[in-house]
């Protein structure tokens, strides 16, 4: 909620609890039955008035779900000792009904649920007392429908569930819609860049290439050592040829690429055959647990290339003798990938960082591999997940619709 906390979002928040504040004093100080009287209860009144003040005006300052709960907790304590404090009021029942309601002003799923679970318990212990303790009927009006009431009450929470419910579906289907948003301008700035710089970088690369090239060559005078350097130059022109292809991949994406029926099995099988000498690098291995009959429509290459890059990630991620499992099921409609790999992990702010042109997490990595992994998976109406934590390893979950049902039409 960073961004809510703008500096005019910040005004409005103090504007509100101007309001709230005043409210608070008007209830402390205008036409109070206890003000004269100026017992423990009107002192109680005042403390909690004073300490939900504070905490309302500290929040944007300390803007974490401590604080949250605590504002929380203070708040229905302050409400129910208004309750019951001022028995005649009766409609201070309804504010004990809508505290849940407060915390989803906050958008944190955790302390919606903990002010439910407090409140709910808090009634429970008000119904109780009432019932048991209240001899002199100062709660009369509970009483006389104890049962309605606690309906009531029952109904207030259901309904504001509901609220809670829809509302944080809402948020996160524009929060979903926001990151998609960032990606597609990510693609597009990079495309751009790409467009503007690939063919202009490329040609003198060729160039340079060439000329290494001829002076690599047998007959030249140039001795062996100076020959090492050329070869080494030559290599990092490859490299850098590599990455304006990538770039170029996502500049000018083919769009018109044959797609196929795969049979997901048969690629991850040869991409596993391929991958096995590079594993012996790091002495990982891979364990390949697919299911027969997972089909998916989509071009070969670009699969693999999809694969190859997310499994070889996975290997370097992994730790010296772990191995990457890879498991592949049919579920509904969807054919599920999962790459598997125990390796070193990464944290909330890494992952929220992976698809980012130039971010890696590899000392010599450019980040568009990824980038073009996010975009195949896309461009095949397929999803791609990654979860992850540090030291625990991460897992990747790749879904492609099915086409399972074409198969079988075929064999008809």
């Amino acid at each position: 909620m960073k961004e809510f906390y703008s500096q005019m979002n910040k005004k409005i928040y103090y504007k509100v609890v101007s309001i709230i504040i005043v409210l608070i004093m008007i209830g402390l100080l205008v036409d109070n039955p206890r003000f004269y009287e100026l017992g423990v209860g009107y002192i109680l009144h005042s403390i909690l008035s004073i300490i939900l003040i504070a905490c309302l005006l500290l929040y944007p300052k300390y803007e974490n779900l401590t604080f949250r709960i605590i504002i929380m907790a203070v708040t229905t304590a302050f409400l129910y000792a208004i309750f019951f404090l001022y028995q005649g009021t009766v409609s201070n029942f309804i504010f004990l009904c809508f505290i849940p309601a407060i915390s989803i002003l906050f958008f944190d799923s955790k302390l919606f649920y903990f002010s439910l679970m407090l409140n709910t318990l808090s009634i429970s212990f008000t119904f109780s007392y009432i019932l048991l303790f209240d001899k002199e009927n100062l709660y009369f009006y509970f009483k006389q429908d104890l049962i309605g009431n606690l309906i009531n009450f029952i109904g207030s929470q259901a309904i504001i569930y509901l609220i809670y419910h829809l509302s944080y579906v809402r948020i996160k289907k524009q929060h979903l819609y926001y990151e998609q948003l960032q990606h597609s301008e990510r693609l597009k700035t990079t495309g751009q860049l790409a467009a503007a710089v690939a063919h202009e970088i490329r040609n003198p690369l060729t160039v340079v290439t060439g000329f290494l090239q001829l002076y690599n060559e047998k007959d030249t005078p140039f001795n062996n050592e100076i020959k090492g350097h050329f070869d080494l130059m030559i290599a990092e022109l490859n490299n850098a040829e590599q990455v304006i292809a990538q770039f170029l991949a996502i500049a000018k994406p083919d769009k018109n690429k044959k797609m196929e029926l795969v049979n997901v099995k048969v690629v991850l099988q040869s991409i596993t055959e391929l991958l096995k000498s590079y594993g012996l690098l790091h002495d990982n291995t891979i364990d390949l647990n697919v299911d027969e009959d997972c089909f998916i429509s989509i071009n070969h290459i670009e699969f693999k290339q999809l694969m190859i890059n997310i499994i070889k990630n996975a290997m370097e991620a992994s730790k010296l003798g772990d191995s990457v499992i890879i498991k592949t099921v049919r579920k509904n409609h969807f054919v599920e990938i999962k790459v598997i790999d125990y390796g070193y992990g990464m944290s909330e702010e890494e992952l929220k960082s992976l698809g980012t042109p130039f971010y890696s997490l590899k000392s010599n990595g450019t980040g568009l591999g990824l980038m073009i992994c996010y975009h195949i998976v896309e461009k095949y109406n397929g999803t791609i997940n990654f979860q992850s934590s540090k030291d625990t390893g991460t897992t990747v979950t790749i879904k492609f619709p099915s086409k399972n049902n074409v198969v079988a039409g075929l064999l008809l």
